[in-house]
């Protein structure tokens, strides 16, 4: 009986914890991880203040929880989605699709959350910038493998600079994200920011490509 109790008290202790980071993500993705506080999480949330602080223990603490939920919610829309595709060209395409996807839709209502946070501490030093750029490695390290993989099986050029053709992709979906949110005007329809992006990244890895015809229509 004891340790249904405790279980139960555990299961309600990481309910609220999921809770609480759910919405501290998507503050941060608007105002930045400074924008968050214990207290302002627990008012918003209809929690006790000491509840909070209890499952924190501190801002550092929050805000560190808040950037690996974050990495936890990018990978379920992002990276898992493109690893069901096979490897080489068409996993390259279904990962940028999803990335594109998950800014559009605005998973986070701040865009990409990464592209927030790391504008708000790239030039901090701390465990809280550290954590960004483990995110950002991590990230830069899984489109660079998702490109050597397409190069080993012949379906990249021999000669293809992947980590700087990573770095162009990476580039383009990030201006698709920061360009909608800047303007957040209407764009007639197939010129927006993200089909844009999507048709230069077509472009590019088609430049790139053994046989480009393995690509998508980039118009679509």
């Amino acid at each position: 009986m004891a340790a249904t109790r405790l279980d139960g008290r555990v299961e309600r202790g990481n309910q609220t914890r999921r809770l609480v980071l759910d919405r501290a993500a998507r503050i941060a993705s608007v105002e930045g991880l400074e924008g968050l506080s214990l207290g302002r999480l627990a008012k918003e949330l209809e929690l006790s203040k000491s509840g909070v602080f209890t499952l924190f223990g501190s801002k550092e603490e929050l805000q560190l929880a808040t950037v690996e939920a974050a990495r936890t919610i990018f990978t379920e829309h992002v990276v898992r989605p493109a690893l069901e595709a096979p490897a080489g060209l068409v996993r390259i395409v279904r990962l940028c699709d999803r990335w594109l996807a998950y800014s559009e839709e605005r998973v986070f209502p701040g865009g990409c959350f990464f592209f927030s946070v790391a504008a708000e501490f790239d030039a901090r030093r701390g465990r809280v910038h550290d954590s960004i750029v483990q995110a950002r490695t991590a990230w830069s390290a899984f489109v660079t493998r998702t490109l050597e993989e397409a190069l080993d099986s012949g379906e990249l050029a021999e000669d293809t600079d992947i980590p700087q053709l990573a770095f162009e992709v990476m580039a383009l979906l990030e201006a698709a994200n920061a360009d909608s949110l800047l303007l957040d005007e209407e764009q007639p329809a197939g010129v927006g920011p993200y089909r844009r992006a999507r048709r230069a990244i077509l472009g590019r890895l088609a430049g790139a490509a053994a046989d480009p015809s393995a690509l998508p229509a980039a118009a679509d």
